[in-house]
């Protein structure tokens, strides 16, 4: 199979009544022949997850159907029941007619290989920070890993939680602004049974978290300069914008946590901050720190990590 399959579609068929569509299509071969077809033609933007409309369709067609990724081939020939073709047709005419996020549509998105609840309140997960989790920080902590950590602008507590799930013994604090997130990062703190050493709290950058010191402290924060934000896909118009943008470089947000987080880190600690395309701007505002930048095996760029003494060294170029 692939990618491209509009051939056999000449037009869009989306807007047949469903029951002809019912009609007609009964295996999962075949809806995911026809909702690869009518992404193609739509135009949709992929980012959250998927960057085709061949994986896009697949995304929706097991989400729909809640069947893992690792489902044995042999259920594509397996004929569907009308109840799940109609929420088929369903969700991939809002995903074309909305540009909703997919993820959104489903309420699930999979993170550092688990699955977090997310909505319109939370930036859906795909940070390439998801890779350093898997490897336990492995690079910043050889030999034991960190005992406390702070996930900071915690969104859906994906960041924390994920590295609380690899690392057993590390105590989690999730750090939000917006009690909105706070209350879905709440909600996958109880999906995966990490309360008892994942904490949520409502800080404004640092402000809550006076005299509290972590091993280390990973955020990915707003980071969106003005530019990119207005021209960004009609799909990321459904995210919270107080999660994206920050400012018109895109670094309100990242220069104050450069300026605190000495504060906050133990004397052994790192700092772990997202900034993807505003990387350019924080290279060209802080020319002489020696950011270390990370390569990724799946993709993404715009992650530095700084230590506690280079923050030391250089606190004069944060203030």
């Amino acid at each position: 199979m692939t990618t491209h399959l509009n051939a056999e579609h000449s037009h869009s068929t989306l807007s047949l009544p469903e029951s002809a569509l019912v009609s007609e299509l009964f295996t999962l071969r075949d809806y995911l022949r026809w909702v690869s077809s009518e992404f193609y033609l739509a135009g949709l933007h992929y980012g959250h997850g998927t960057d085709s409309a061949w994986d896009e369709a697949v995304a929706l067609c097991l989400g729909a159907l809640h069947l893992p990724w690792s489902v044995d081939p042999g259920v594509l020939e397996a004929r569907l029941l009308p109840i799940e073709r109609l929420r088929i047709i369903g969700l991939a005419r809002e995903r074309i007619t909305t540009r909703r996020p997919l993820p959104y549509l489903l309420g699930e998105s999979f993170f550092a290989g688990h699955p977090f609840h997310v909505d319109e309140r939370v930036l859906i997960p795909r940070s390439p920070i998801a890779e350093l989790i898997e490897d336990g920080f492995a690079a910043w902590f050889p030999e034991e890993p960190p005992a406390k950590v702070l996930d900071l602008c915690t969104g859906s507590g994906c960041i924390g939680i994920a590295t609380a799930l690899y690392l057993p013994t590390c105590e989690v604090a999730l750090a939000d602004i917006s009690q909105d997130a706070l209350a879905v990062s709440r909600q996958n703190i109880t999906r995966h049974d990490v309360g008892n050493r994942v904490r949520a709290l409502e800080s404004d950058v640092f402000n809550s978290l006076e005299g509290q010191r972590f091993d280390l402290i990973v955020s990915n924060p707003p980071y969106v300069d003005a530019r990119d934000l207005a021209l960004m896909p009609a799909e990321f118009r459904h995210e919270p914008s107080l999660a994206l943008g920050a400012g018109s470089d895109g670094l309100d947000i990242v220069r104050r946590i450069l300026r605190e987080a000495r504060q906050h880190l133990t004397d052994e600690g790192w700092l772990i901050v997202e900034v993807g395309n505003s990387d350019c701007h924080v290279k060209a505002a802080f020319p002489d720190v020696p950011f270390l930048w990370l390569e990724f095996e799946r993709g993404g760029q715009g992650v530095f990590v700084l230590s506690a003494a280079e923050l030391d060294a250089h606190a004069a170029s944060f203030v």
